[in-house]
């Protein structure tokens, strides 16, 4: 929906009040593991009618502004691992990557200049970024130069384009009603942050949570793109962002990230370790289902603990993956989400870590084409594993230490 920019003014000013005021502290998010694989569960998880729990309305988080800061210049030589890489695997990547890029002033000559390399070698393409770029080390905002870099991958689900008692929950599209402001139109220093809400009588308020989408309002109706058979595999497809739903007949249909109500994401299974339910290292997606099974009246109310909620759109079949946050496709073990305050979405970046469950060198030029609501900070990442059992698997297991370089156009202005 567009509203003009006078219309929304007042009203979007007096609701970030209302969110600065009201919103409760909140635990930095981790998401949950994936299981091996998504769909090896006997039985799907369906709720009873009569577990649904009652609407708690919780505000979205205060939008925070851009911070390049935690970025240092570094050598070359204090890449690690950048003169050893396979670098010309990842210009696939980059290539895609600047087919959005060369739109944007900062990026558009490292892009015209990677569309003249032909037949790109490990020599070409090493050369290419010494000679365009400038390297920065991440650092967090307390001055450490390591993180945590977890996994992802694209789920499998079995469901149908109609609903039915075998598949009762819906993957819905973006509603109409979901309204997105960016805020640099409003405020120019909060570039590239928006919020989101819905328009009651000419005022802006935040759009609903999760637990009130599960009430279906009027807006959602209709906007159904297909129905699953399991309420917690459709959950950790919010959580990954993507995937795969197999109908009866055989055809897999991808889905992708649209859009997201505005709340933050809120970890169901650090919530679960808080309450002693699990412990640390039993809260991962297949432990959450087993915990599930066994305590369906309680499920409703932990889902809804996360209060945000992402809608899909369908994919065009034959993509080489999914539609990350730049818009483009992502690509299997060249691909990481980041937290876009602190890292450039689309640069190059460099990652230092090991295989999960390892202490073998993981070390590899890296495009952060993605993003995610629990990635958070200037050192931290979410390694993109691919689809398939193995890509779960490995997501699944990967909870590692890792260090992160930003590689940067000459000139990109790092500090306003």
């Amino acid at each position: 929906m567009q509203v003009t920019l006078q219309h929304l003014k007042f009203s979007f000013i007096l609701l970030l009040l209302v969110m600065a005021g009201c919103a409760a502290p909140k635990v930095k998010p981790e998401p949950p593991s994936p299981p091996e694989e998504v769909v090896s569960e006997p039985a799907p998880i369906q709720i009873p009618e009569g577990a649904r729990p009652e609407v708690v309305i919780k505000p979205a988080e205060t939008v925070k502004t851009t911070d390049y800061s935690v970025l240092k210049p570094v050598s070359w030589e204090a890449v690690d691992g950048f003169y050893r890489d396979e670098l010309a695997q990842a210009w696939p990547a980059w290539q895609i990557g600047c087919s959005t890029l060369k739109n944007r002033a900062e990026w558009r000559a490292a892009c015209e200049a990677a569309a003249a390399i032909k037949k790109p070698t490990n020599v070409t393409v090493r050369a290419y970024f010494k000679q365009h770029f400038t390297a920065y080390q991440a650092t967090n905002l307390d001055g450490s130069d390591s993180g945590l870099v977890t996994g992802y991958y694209m789920p499998l689900l079995r469901g149908s384009r109609q609903k039915s008692d075998k598949y009762p929950y819906p993957i819905y599209a973006r509603p109409d009603d979901l309204i997105t402001v960016e805020l640099a139109d409003v405020y120019p220093e909060l570039a590239n942050k928006r919020v989101r809400g819905r328009l009651i009588e000419n005022r802006l308020v935040p759009y609903y949570n999760r637990a009130e989408i599960e009430q279906q309002p009027p807006s959602l109706q209709g906007k159904e793109l297909l129905w699953v058979d399991d309420i917690i595999d459709l959950f950790f497809l919010q959580v990954q962002g993507s995937g795969i739903v197999q109908l009866e007949n055989g055809e897999r249909i991808p889905v992708g990230y649209a859009d997201q109500n505005g709340y933050s994401y809120q970890s169901i299974g650090r919530l679960l370790v808080e309450r002693g339910e699990l412990t640390l290292d039993k809260a991962s997606m297949q432990g959450i289902k087993d915990w599930a099974r066994s305590n369906l009246d309680k499920l409703g109310e932990l889902l809804n603990s996360n209060p945000s909620y992402v809608f899909f759109r369908e994919l065009p079949a034959g993509l080489p993956g999914p539609i990350g946050a730049l818009g483009v496709p992502i690509l299997a073990e060249r691909t990481v989400a980041i937290d876009p305050r602190h890292i450039p979405l689309g640069a190059p970046v460099f990652l230092s870590t090991t295989y999960p469950n390892s202490e073998k060198p993981l070390k590899r030029l890296m495009m952060a084409q993605d993003t995610g609501g629990a990635i958070k900070g200037g050192v931290r990442a979410d390694f993109y594993w691919g689809a398939g059992a193995e890509a779960g698997r490995n997501a699944g297991a990967m909870k590692q230490r890792g260090k992160i370089w930003v590689l940067l156009p000459k000139g990109f202005v790092v500090t306003p």
